[in-house]
């Protein structure tokens, strides 16, 4: 019979998915992604990244965030994936006392040295400053030339290799290896092609955990039967630039967070980790995530529409600020009514329903 800690971590981890999954566009595609990703995960997505990543991540411990999207016409990063990118490292390093270190392409640069601010974090190139200096963070500006990739990635495994790597609004390559932006349009020359070292640490073994919002992204394909059935451009064929392979990448992660916006995904990852570690702390409020923005617009970074706004995915910066400071709400509740309800816990527990619930 369920725990009544068990009950709560699944109904927390519910409501942080739902919340992920919030779609004020109503275009649905959200809502596809999650149906697979769940069936496949079994359990509340974030909650289940959450759990895997306080079971392996130690003090000390590197952690790759893989991020950064270049967007056509103006070619430059969007805002989404850098934003929760750093937002996680803060969490990573407060939480779990790890060294997050952001490989991401040339554009992201500013800023992550920018929101690295933010973070709290000192931020530095060489990963061995990263290794001995505490309250750090590490970046990566990672090739875009595919004959190199490889190369890159071995060199930087042969001397900082990561407990866990995570991939945020990253580009991944299909199955004929072209990268495409959410339309089907061929963005190849743009992307640094940072799935290859993902894909090298998942053989190796490492904890691998992808974040994203259409099936573009880079670990997509662990749902892929789910893209290419449903979400447009996503079959072989449907792309708009010809290629014959659809934008769904090619790489699959052991485990996905789909989202309705890839920062919203990661988000809920930092709440259902402070959550675990029972500190609120280590999830932001709705003050930084307005400045996060803020700072990311000023340094480059573009809106999906490719505007020089403050927003994420065409979500101002009002929406963003809500949804953290919903999830935060969410997981600051149930700590103070431990006892005052246990009551009903036992009672709905006895009762069976959740015995068989999928969520």
């Amino acid at each position: 019979m369920m725990t009544q800690k068990e009950l709560t971590e699944l109904n927390i981890g519910q409501n942080l998915d739902w919340l992920m999954n919030l779609d004020p566009r109503g275009y649905g595609v959200c809502r596809i992604l999650y149906d697979a990703a769940r069936k496949e995960t079994g359990e509340p997505l974030a909650m289940h990244a959450a759990k895997l990543l306080c079971d392996t991540v130690k003090e000390g411990d590197l952690v790759y965030i893989l991020t950064g999207f270049v967007l056509l016409d103006h070619k430059q990063a969007e805002m989404d994936g850098i934003i929760g990118s750093m937002l996680l490292a803060r969490a990573l390093a407060l939480g779990l006392g790890a060294k997050p270190i952001i490989v991401c392409p040339e554009e992201n640069k500013k800023a992550v040295q920018n929101l690295s601010y933010i973070a709290g974090l000192h931020l530095y190139e060489d990963l061995n400053d990263v290794k001995t200096i505490p309250v750090s963070m590490g970046v990566v500006t990672f090739t875009k030339d595919k004959e190199k990739a490889d190369a890159q990635a071995d060199e930087l495994l042969r001397g900082a290799m990561p407990a866990a790597v995570l991939a945020i609004e990253c580009p991944g390559a299909n199955s004929v290896g072209v990268y495409h932006n959410a339309t089907g349009k061929d963005v190849t020359e743009l992307e640094a092609k940072s799935d290859i070292l993902f894909v090298k640490l998942k053989e190796a073994g490492v904890l691998n955990i992808a974040i994203g919002d259409l099936g573009n992204e880079l670990g997509m394909a662990r749902i892929a039967g789910q893209l290419e059935n449903y979400v447009p451009y996503a079959g072989k064929d449907a792309c708009a630039c010809g290629c014959g392979g659809g934008i769904a990448s090619a790489a699959a992660a052991d485990h996905v967070i789909t989202a309705t916006v890839s920062d919203w995904g990661c988000y809920a990852l930092i709440a259902a980790i402070a959550y675990l570690k029972g500190d609120l702390d280590i999830m932001h409020d709705g003050v930084l995530e307005e400045e996060a923005v803020r700072t990311a617009s000023k340094s480059g970074m573009i809106d999906m529409y490719g505007w020089l706004i403050p927003a994420i995915d065409g979500f101002d910066v009002a929406i963003n600020k809500l949804i953290v400071d919903l999830m935060r709400q969410c997981i600051s509740y149930a700590p103070k009514l431990t006892e005052k309800c246990r009551h009903w816990f036992d009672g709905v527990i006895a009762k069976g329903f959740f015995d068989t619930y999928q969520g």
